[in-house]
């Protein structure tokens, strides 16, 4: 099979396209036949290893798992025997951030890991772009403790994360100020948040609002600079470590000073957050919002434009064309 790969970190062009194996499934496992992919802050964060702390997963001195890709859609091949929950011919979207396997033709995942059949309303693109940044949001979202009828701002509402974290929120029932760049005030108003602020023509510091939540999505913004806007006992969550490791620092200490406090949740999923990501969809809840599309072959070109930070929602890889 065609895999992209990577045998070394660092930037992209160190990943390229070759013949690898042919995953075969476990007793426990499914073949899937990868039709789309993403390439997105995961991947890129394991390639170039820039946090050195991601190389105690994905392995100190090199690769453990050559083949990035951590979400996913396609079709299943085969089933091992033991498998009872899926059956081939199935279309399928999961996450997988141990091992990876989604920038290949073929991968293997054990039925009871992140995987579950595809939305009724979604195609393979669509599809693999449900869980990464979605997964992401909702861990953040879900330690914040918020409710129905809080006020809670999403500072860079139009990444993969930020964009799934309007929409999560919006139907939870809590007001959400979205900030994001002029070219996609549009974009982001349409996603449901009830204010929308361009942070070119504004500044979301000087509003009054006090916020129950802020949500740093792309980690560009601090708590000492946030703080201000919340309530005696708001919280701030940031996607990012912050400088010097702030974040992890102050998510230690804040608790115990109490009042304002930061958070930094460890993120993790289970199959169960994909099935609930799966019926925001075919609610019409939550659909992801897509940019550009690659194929194979145009993969470094991918990851420097997910390297840029001008990526809006998600990028696509297109793995292979649909057979149905």
């Amino acid at each position: 099979m065609k895999a992209i790969i990577y045998t070394q970190y660092g930037k992209p062009e160190v990943v390229q396209v070759q013949e690898y194996p042919k995953p075969i499934p476990k007793e426990n496992e499914v073949l899937v036949q990868v039709m789309a992919s993403t390439v997105n802050r995961t991947d890129a964060g394991f390639r170039s290893a820039e946090y050195f702390i991601s190389r105690f997963w994905s392995g100190l001195f090199k690769p453990n798992y050559p083949i990035l890709g951590c979400e996913f859609a396609g079709i299943v091949e085969e089933i091992g025997e033991k498998v009872s929950s899926f059956k081939k011919g199935d279309k399928v979207f999961g996450f997988n951030d141990k091992t990876f396997g989604g920038h290949a033709e073929y991968l293997c995942i054990a039925e009871s890991e992140a995987i579950c059949t595809m939305p009724t309303n979604s195609t393979f693109e669509e599809a693999a772009a449900i869980s990464e940044g979605a997964h992401y949001a909702l861990c953040n979202i879900r330690a914040s403790k918020v409710h129905s009828g809080m006020q809670v701002m999403v500072y860079g509402a139009t990444g993969a994360i930020g964009s799934a974290a309007v929409q999560i929120l919006k139907s939870m029932k809590v007001h959400v100020t979205a900030v994001c760049n002029t070219k996609n005030v549009a974009l982001v108003q349409s996603l449901g948040a009830d204010v929308v602020l361009d942070y070119e023509k504004e500044d979301y510091t000087q509003l009054n609002t006090p916020f129950d939540f802020i949500f740093d999505a792309v980690g560009k913004s601090s708590f000492s600079i946030s703080k201000k806007l919340l309530k005696p006992t708001g919280i701030y969550i940031s996607t990012e470590l912050g400088k010097n490791g702030a974040n992890v620092f102050l998510a230690l200490l804040t608790p115990i000073l109490g009042g304002k406090k930061v958070l930094f949740p460890i993120p993790f999923i289970h199959k169960e957050d994909v099935l609930f990501l799966k019926n925001l969809v075919e609610q019409n809840q939550f659909k992801p919002v897509l940019d550009k599309s690659y194929s194979f072959n145009e993969i470094v070109e991918a990851y420097q434009y997910v390297d840029s930070g001008q990526k809006t929602g998600n990028v696509i890889l297109k793995v292979a064309n649909p057979k149905y």
